[in-house]
């Protein structure tokens, strides 16, 4: 069947695609066009066209900049953190979730732990402050009534990192477990009824039937999430750090916005994306290139 018989027979189909494929031009390709600010001295009054190339001088400069692998650190370290942290979180709660008997209670856990998701992170920053603040903060309030002292959640660096962490654990573990509860459906049950028959304990069946079958859908998250260790996302540490623990709070993310916008160093913040999203599809095809090893699937 030749190419313009078949785009007659399914134009419907290429007409649906049209839309996301004119997102992604727009939003995605075509912002690469200024990409070439990171190779020019860039003045806004100039535009790109007019501004002067300097080539890998930007480069140069943000690496002998302290701040750069200080934030690179705090990039590495969080996301590393978070693997820890969160990426158990969603298969425990799909694991508890899929052995729950009771229907009703199933459908109304899964509403409450999707809900947090859909909650912007400036609402969660404020909610964060409301409770976890050391002047006026709920739960100091409450330690400081019973005669103890405030504790720091937000202000020394340790309780901050926890709070970090515990905070992203419970924005995106209840989301995380539809892939999961996805993968659960796939497993034979004729294999828990044989286990069960055998004599076998719900915590055997978990641990002999259900994380065998989740291992290919484990192993590719996993590497996903190992591809994604330089990249991180403004919202949160932007919100939730402040001053008192820039130390850890300041990444990747936010050096760009301190550089780009708040300083106007655009060639300097450029430089810093590209390098970032460099380095971030090196550790996606390498992630890929494991997963394909690993689990003979590839997740490109």
């Amino acid at each position: 069947m030749s190419w313009n018989v078949y785009l007659r027979r399914y134009w419907q189909l290429y007409a649906l695609l049209a839309l996301p494929l004119a997102y992604f031009v727009i939003f995605k390709y075509g912002p690469m066009y200024g990409i070439q600010i990171a190779f020019k001295d860039f003045n806004f009054f100039q535009g790109i066209e007019g501004s002067e190339w300097i080539g890998l001088e930007a480069f140069r400069d943000i690496f002998r900049m302290r701040d750069f692998y200080i934030t690179l650190r705090n990039t590495l370290m969080l996301n590393f953190l978070d693997l820890l942290v969160s990426f158990p979180a969603p298969l425990v709660l799909a694991i508890l979730l899929y052995e729950m008997r009771l229907i009703w209670f199933k459908k109304l856990s899964q509403t409450i732990l999707y809900i947090p998701h859909f909650i912007s992170w400036v609402i969660i920053g404020g909610i964060v402050y409301q409770v976890f603040g050391t002047q006026s903060g709920m739960i100091n309030n409450v330690v400081t009534a019973l005669g103890f002292d405030a504790i720091p959640f937000l202000t020394d660096k340790g309780y901050w990192l926890t709070t970090y962490l515990a905070v992203g654990v419970w924005q995106s573990a209840g989301w995380g477990t539809i892939i999961y509860l996805a993968a659960l459906t796939g497993i034979n049950k004729e294999l828990f009824e044989a286990a069960g028959i055998d004599g076998a304990g719900r915590l055997r069946r978990i641990w002999h039937i259900t994380l065998p079958g989740l291992k290919p859908t484990i192993l590719v998250l996993l590497i996903i999430n190992l591809g994604h260790m330089i990249s991180i996302g403004f919202e949160r540490p932007y919100v939730i750090g402040n001053l008192a623990v820039r130390e850890y709070s300041d990444v990747l993310s936010t050096f760009v916005y301190r550089v780009g916008l708040e300083s106007g160093q655009y060639t300097l913040a450029t430089a810093v994306g590209l390098f970032q999203a460099v380095v971030g599809l090196v550790f996606v095809l390498g992630a890929n290139y494991a997963s394909k090893k690993l689990t003979d699937e590839s997740i490109m």
